[in-house]
């Protein structure tokens, strides 16, 4: 695994969509209070295709689209989910409504979200320094819980997507039924 120390040119204004190949892998290191620098969940892509990127999360499998966004992990299942979307450009801004199940906590339900480009900048991570557009994400979460009662809540991420990556290379969310989350970057190996 290469560790990411780059340097070099400034970011461009304009991230175009990733050229994902077989054989790309990211390992991350996810953490809910207690910071962490040991990797605990990798992604390793078997396949790409017009219609998505096909992987394992953890050797179970991974779906996303052609974007990076998770259609079906161990995780989640998501309709819709768009917090990703290219070309990335400052300034940008969309909004989506997505399905969702969070599989750990068998909940489901609906989310309607807003994404906004806020800038460029550096961001530094486990893997090292990255020229990174910073995004930030607030959702509002409805559906039911495990014990079937409502789930209604506001969510809010902070994510840094890096083109040298191929990938979001930080990420901070807030929920209120799950936490502050953190996931960062630890090491990751791209095919030529």
């Amino acid at each position: 695994m290469a560790l990411a120390a780059l340097g070099g040119p400034a970011l461009a204004q304009r991230a175009e969509q990733p050229v994902v190949k077989a054989g790309d892998q990211w390992q991350f290191v996810e953490y809910y209070t207690v910071a962490s620098t040991t990797p605990n969940r990798t992604w390793v892509v078997t396949s790409v295709t017009p219609a998505g990127i096909i992987g394992t999360d953890n050797g179970e499998p991974l779906r996303l689209t052609a974007d990076l966004n998770v259609v079906d992990s161990p995780r989640e299942r998501n309709s819709n989910s768009t917090m990703l979307r290219f070309p990335l450009e400052v300034g940008s801004h969309w909004s989506f409504a997505n399905d969702y199940m969070f599989k750990p906590k068998s909940s489901e339900g609906r989310a309607v979200t807003d994404v906004m480009v806020v800038c460029r900048e550096k961001v530094t991570v486990v893997a090292g320094e990255f020229d990174a557009f910073k995004l930030e994400a607030k959702g509002r979460l409805s559906g039911t819980s495990p014990i079937k009662s409502k789930v209604d809540a506001e969510t809010f991420a902070t994510y840094w997507y890096a083109p040298a990556a191929r990938a979001v290379v930080k990420a901070t969310y807030r929920n209120p039924y799950l936490g502050p989350r953190t996931v960062e970057l630890v090491t990751y190996t791209l095919q030529p």
